[in-house]
């Protein structure tokens, strides 16, 4: 049965057992407020300017990391939710360390990157403006496409293999994740999409979570959403998941 906790939990609580995500934001609004002249918060420290993608939106040629900035959702491209870049102090860096080899995929699924095969990689946090409590971490990251096409087999295998759940460290902080079930979801745009729920545990309770992740070519999306109210289990929006792959097909079109 699914644990469940007895109160609302605290943001710094859920970010705690999430270890670290985009959706425990400092607050600060992603749009025309932001700062010119230094990557944004969130975002890799790639400088590179060259053009990505590939002629005719050849979506195997990896992106860059301004390609991949521009494609990043913004509050202007949905209805009822604010997006946000940077993360909340509370919130960890880095690549989560799970107990369990076979189950690293799905710990390294949390973490800033996708994985260590990530050329470059850009984070943002969303919050539901007509859900109360909903909030989503989305990222988007570039690969060789041979490297994301191994990413996504290995998040199938171990979500397959990890259904007994596994524990994770990043910086100290420590959570077990139980109840790893399959929960697909349908992206249009989409090349593959791999999505799981479970369940977060720690020392300040428990939290449900549904993780998506989807390939276009070379260009990987990650969804993560969890409830900070605790009142439901928590699902990627779909319209979320569409408007980032369609931003991506917008960006390797040119």
């Amino acid at each position: 049965m699914r644990a469940k906790t007895g109160r609302i939990p605290a943001l710094g609580a859920v970010c705690a057992l999430l270890l670290t995500t985009a959706a425990c934001t400092s607050g600060d609004d992603e749009g025309p407020r932001r700062s010119q002249g230094a990557p944004p918060s969130g975002t890799s420290a790639a400088t590179d300017s060259g053009k990505g993608g590939g002629p005719g939106g050849d979506a195997s040629v990896p992106l860059t990391a301004p390609e991949l900035e521009r494609a990043a959702l913004t509050t202007k491209d949905l209805t009822g939710f604010q997006v946000s870049t940077g993360k909340s102090a509370l919130a960890a860096s880095g690549q989560p360390t799970a107990d369990k080899a076979r189950c690293r995929p799905l710990a390294d699924a949390m973490g800033d990157a996708p994985d260590g095969r990530a050329r470059h990689t850009v984070n943002r946090g969303l919050g539901s403006l007509d859900e109360l409590g909903l909030a989503i971490s989305a990222s988007l990251s570039s690969y060789s496409e041979t490297d994301a096409k191994k990413l996504m087999d290995g998040l199938e295998a171990a979500i397959a293999a990890c259904g007994d759940g596994f524990e994770a460290t990043l910086d100290g902080r420590g959570a077990s994740y139980r109840e790893v079930k399959a929960a697909p979801l349908t992206v249009r745009g989409g090349d593959e999409t791999v999505g799981w729920t479970t369940v977060a545990t720690g020392e300040h309770g428990a939290s449900p979570v549904h993780l998506v992740v989807v390939r276009k070519g070379a260009t990987v999306a990650r969804f993560m959403a969890f409830d900070l109210a605790g009142r439901k289990p928590p699902r990627v929006p779909g319209a979320v998941a569409d408007k980032q792959l369609a931003k991506v097909a917008q960006v390797l079109a040119g």
